[in-house]
């Protein structure tokens, strides 16, 4: 018989078949048990009736406690009012591993068993979306030509002087320091490949008081070479994008259950709104802000700046003072850079970063220096 996942049941309707999995949750009605299986894929119902299983199997599910892993067998039906749509007639049912759960466990008992809060539906649908955005991003810049390149986790120093980074004792060779960014090692890679990215994780040895401040975040930093400051803002525009397509025609139900309101993700459609620094420091100001021109946003500023419009927006021409010492000056307007950030609305601020480089070896060598 075949073992089939319960995300494969659509093709498996009226079948026989095996399915392995871990018990949800549970009711009888005397002659009728209903188990709420799980196996990564989904959940099912399965529904065993007294009459229909040998003696062995009836007890083995009526003993059974949350979180036992199962074996069933049974037949494919599908039925709306069902979880997940469709259901299991079992025929046969064997515990591999019984587990007894005596009483309710509350949050703290699962703080300090983290292994079975992943079990929960809200920590299963987080991966599950986690793992079809980062699908996504690869996907996106694969398909726009970009190359993958492992920048290593390990630096002697930090990017652009910034002192919140970790201390690694490396053997006899000093310190080395947990990376911060891929960025440096790549600028040259994307002279050898034309376009490049890097995507893992990111180390900042600062106090997380906020969701803005993580000690550890993954983080997607492409490079391409020969590009300018509205490359660099199509390239974001259209990796968000594809993003929020991509869990919505693929994670409906997981964001269902983290009680995600789709209508707002629906709205990330491009172009997004372009916003000039000076206009963001009018809007700001306008709102009772005393940010001054020349000054970098804190987080309320992006959150007015960012809930003014219904999509992510993009923020352009940063003044040269506030941004890294590689980013090109606006041809224009000398004393604003090339840059640019893409702030999203509901609280997230900043989500993209970037902008145009600076070519000129005299001018960089000074800024150096």
């Amino acid at each position: 018989m075949q073992t089939v996942r319960i995300g494969d049941f659509r093709g498996h309707v009226g079948e026989e078949v095996r399915v392995q999995g871990w018990l949800h949750n549970k009711r009888s009605s005397g002659k009728l048990q209903f188990l709420i299986v799980r196996d990564g894929s989904g959940f099912a119902q399965a529904v065993m009736a007294r009459a229909a299983v040998p003696p062995e199997a009836w007890e083995a599910g009526d003993k059974a406690g949350q979180e036992s892993s199962l074996e069933l067998l049974g037949r494919v039906r599908e039925d709306e009012r069902a979880p997940g749509g469709y259901e299991v007639e079992v025929t046969g049912l064997t515990v591999r591993q019984a587990v007894h759960t005596p009483k309710e466990h509350g949050t703290a008992f699962l703080m300090e068993h983290r292994h079975l809060w992943l079990r929960s539906q809200r920590q299963h649908a987080v991966i599950r979306v986690r793992h079809a955005v980062v699908k996504a991003i690869r996907d996106y810049l694969d398909e726009q030509g970009y190359t993958l390149v492992d920048t290593p986790i390990f630096t002697p120093a930090a990017c652009e002087g910034t002192t919140t980074l970790f201390p690694v004792p490396y053997f006899d060779e000093g310190t080395a320091y947990l990376t911060q960014s891929g960025q440096l090692y790549n600028e040259a890679t994307a002279a050898a490949h034309g376009k490049v990215y890097c995507f893992g994780p990111t180390f900042r040895a600062e106090k997380s008081k906020t969701r803005r401040h993580l000690t550890e975040f993954w983080m997607v930093e492409p490079e391409m070479a020969f590009a300018h400051l509205e490359d660099a803002i199509r390239l974001a525009e259209g990796l968000v994008c594809a993003v929020v397509e991509r869990v919505l025609a693929t994670r409906r139900e997981e964001l269902k259950t983290l009680e995600r309101d789709t209508a707002k993700l629906e709205l990330v459609k491009p172009p997004f709104p372009r916003l000039h620094y000076d206009d963001a420091i009018k809007l700001i100001q306008t709102k009772g802000s005393e940010t001054k021109w020349g000054s970098d946003f804190g987080g309320t500023d992006e959150t007015v700046i960012a809930d003014a419009h219904d999509r992510p927006v993009v923020v352009h021409r940063f003044p040269s003072q506030i941004k890294a010492f590689y980013m090109a000056p606006d041809p224009e307007r000398p004393e604003l850079s090339l840059s640019a950030d893409v702030l999203a609305p509901e609280g997230y601020g900043e989500i993209v970063g970037g902008g145009e480089r600076l070519a000129d070896y005299d001018l960089l060598r000074r800024r150096i220096q």
